[in-house]
């Protein structure tokens, strides 16, 4: 069994905490309303967006033994570089603000997220990162198509309001397979704390989701 096939199967337990939020549900059983998508995408523009910026400090404070790894980091830059623009884009052909969600501040269990990814780069075993990375893309890849084509047809909502989901979808399959074969050649030690912040960041992104009733997005005027 490869270091990744474990990382799923000692993470069962985290993943469902994040796919039992209730909106999860409701969007896949085609029950997802507009203020709901509209809520995703702003605080997915508020991660989002220091995805760039967390690659770039994490190239800058990997040690020594995991130097093989800045060449991957710096492909990761370039394809991930603007993506937060296809959300306020998405936004705006859903019937949102988008230079309103631009403005605003993230919910806190976003702006947490995203602290402790900070934190843990500059504070702690920049190895426990790609756990981040392992939560973020394996849920774009098991949810994203499946949940655009759901909440397209529960609102109606053109093509180009889907844009971030799909893409994320198809580009992020690419990526887990990138990422099983970076984690494969870690140390075990390296691989433990990926296994750590795997659970962690479930546990932030599941309450992302869990919060996302209670967040507002105007609509455009």
């Amino acid at each position: 069994m490869t270091f990744y096939e474990q990382l799923i199967s000692a993470t069962e337990v985290n993943r469902g905490y994040l796919l039992s939020a209730p909106l999860v549900s409701d969007c896949l059983q085609g029950r997802a309303q507009l203020k709901d998508y509209l809520a995703f995408l702003s605080q997915a523009y508020h991660h989002v967006r220091h995805t760039t910026p967390l690659l770039m400090s994490l190239g800058g404070r990997l040690p020594e033994r995991l130097a093989w790894l800045r060449r991957a980091v710096a492909e990761y830059i370039e394809e991930e570089i603007g993506h937060e623009e296809w959300i306020l884009n998405d936004i705006s052909a859903a019937g949102g603000d988008a230079d309103a969600v631009r403005a605003s501040r993230p919910d806190l269990p976003a702006e947490l997220m995203v602290a402790y990814a900070y934190d843990l780069i500059n504070r702690g075993n920049p190895a426990g990162f790609f756990g981040m990375v392992f939560v973020l893309e394996g849920t774009s890849v098991a949810l994203a198509l499946m949940a655009a084509d759901k909440i397209q047809h529960a609102l109606q909502l053109p093509d180009t309001a889907f844009s971030y989901l799909r893409s994320h979808g198809t580009l992020d399959q690419e990526h887990t397979k990138h990422l099983a074969v970076l984690l494969e050649q870690m140390t075990p030690e390296d691989q433990q704390e990926v296994l750590r912040c795997a659970k962690v960041f479930y546990k932030l992104y599941g309450d992302v989701f869990r919060g996302l009733t209670d967040t507002q997005v105007a609509p455009c005027n």
